[in-house]
């Protein structure tokens, strides 16, 4: 890997600590404002709104400009969002905002991997941006979680400076001013990303062509055989895996007897799992064996049907050690080892997908327009996926049966995608096409 490698893993790790922060200081600012719970998942729902309304348009954006310079506008987008959440705008208008952000953000920082690296690589980096991904939620999820507990608020609402007078007062409000300089570091950052040299055909400014050029992108990826399947398998991925971290907190509310707070740093044990089922994909699985991970995903639906069944009265709750302020106790240990090995099943089964779908969309398109595709399924289906979990919620359905359904229909969806691999290769052998140069 290169230079530039690196310095783009430091600006998404600050990007993304950033954005994951702002979910749990959004929540919290819900909470705040008395917000009905269905409400919650909701924010998600604004956030990745963006990447759908604005497929056609954001991938012709960062394709018309130095990767790195798009990043550091799309970074500023997001900030401007906090702005407005700071200063009294709903939270889902302006958690909609920051989502504007990432959906321009998206095509730039993975189309920067196929114009910097070969197709042999392509695992590799996506396994270690991945695992910097996961370790950003982890520390993110985390950090919004000390951020609004009531040692760390207090401590920043104390804070006195000279002349400066405020009207942040809450525990959200001063999670979010933090937040806003992470931001800041993470622009800096991409400040410093060095032009690739690669320059694509002059892009459209007219909507109507934009649209129809975004439709003829679709219908090439979906139509590839490859690309097909690594687009189903993705997006089924992040639209579970977004619908997975309003599950967890709920989880721990009612099976684990958490809070918000700790319910957030929990989330960050299944990322954990991701982060090591990423980096371990990266080293071993080449892009040519790349749909040999497929029967993970159905393993990760199953296992998440066996969260239904614990809760952490089923052992003493007696603490085994403690780090700092943070206990571990024997009955939280088994819930620690599902999300773990979740989180390891996830993460190993999507890098390599993530790389065959990038290689594809390289090959057939460019890089921006193949992000945006990608990007318009994935967020399709967490859009569908997060206004089933609302209407569950809404109903009041357990969480019990809402889990169970869940895993099952990942087990079932992923069952169908490999049956539709076999259909495929029955016709003809397809594999020749991994490592094909760009048309």
């Amino acid at each position: 890997m290169n230079r530039s490698f690196y310095i783009i893993m430091a600006a998404q790790f600050f990007s993304s600590l950033a954005d994951n922060a702002l979910l749990i200081a959004a929540i919290a600012l819900l909470v705040q404002l008395n917000a009905p719970a269905w409400m919650t998942p909701l924010l998600k729902l604004f956030f990745v709104l963006s990447y759908v309304l604005l497929a056609a348009f954001v991938g012709a954006f960062a394709d018309s400009r130095p990767k790195g310079n798009v990043m550091f506008i799309t970074n500023t987008i997001k900030f401007v969002g906090c702005v407005v959440m700071l200063f009294g705008s709903h939270p889902l208008l302006a958690y909609a905002i920051v989502g504007l952000g990432a959906a321009a953000y998206s095509p730039a920082k993975y189309g920067i991997l196929t114009e910097l690296l070969p197709p042999e690589k392509l695992v590799a980096a996506n396994g270690w941006i991945e695992g910097l991904t996961v370790g950003s939620i982890i520390m993110g999820t985390v950090l919004g979680g000390v951020l609004i507990s009531k040692t760390v608020s207090e401590s920043l609402l104390g804070l006195d400076i000279p002349v400066l007078e405020t009207s942040i007062d809450t525990a959200a409000e001063s999670a979010i001013l933090i937040i806003m300089m992470i931001y800041v570091l993470a622009a800096l950052i991409n400040l410093r990303i060095p032009d690739t040299g690669a320059r694509y055909e002059s892009q459209k400014t007219n909507p109507i062509e934009l649209v129809k050029d975004f439709a003829v992108c679709f219908k090439t990826l979906w139509a590839d055989r490859l690309g097909q399947i690594s687009l189903a398998v993705t997006t089924l991925f992040w639209g579970a895996g977004a619908t997975l971290q309003f599950i967890v907190i709920k989880w721990a509310q009612v099976a684990l007897h958490m809070s918000l707070s700790q319910g957030a740093i929990l989330q960050a044990i299944s990322a954990v799992g991701v982060a090591g089922g990423a980096v371990w994909a990266a080293w071993r699985v080449p892009l040519r064996s790349s749909l040999k991970v497929l029967p993970y995903g159905i393993a990760m639906g199953l296992v998440v049907c066996v969260m239904a069944i614990y809760n952490s009265d089923m052992l003493p709750n007696t603490t085994l050690w403690t780090i700092g302020k943070f206990e571990i106790s024997l009955n939280l240990l088994p819930a620690y080892f599902l999300l773990i090995l979740v989180g390891w099943l996830a993460g190993y089964f999507v890098v390599p997908m993530n790389a065959l779908l990038q290689h594809r969309g390289h090959v057939l398109m460019s890089a921006g327009h193949s992000i945006a595709v990608q990007n318009f399924n994935e967020n399709i289906s967490v859009l569908m996926m997060l206004l089933i979990y609302s209407g569950l919620i809404w109903l009041d359905a357990p969480i019990q049966a809402v889990i169970i359904g869940f895993g099952i229909a990942v087990s079932a969806i992923m069952w169908l995608v490999i049956k539709r691999h076999a259909a495929n290769q029955a016709e003809y052998d397809s594999m020749h096409l991994i490592g094909e140069h760009k048309h």
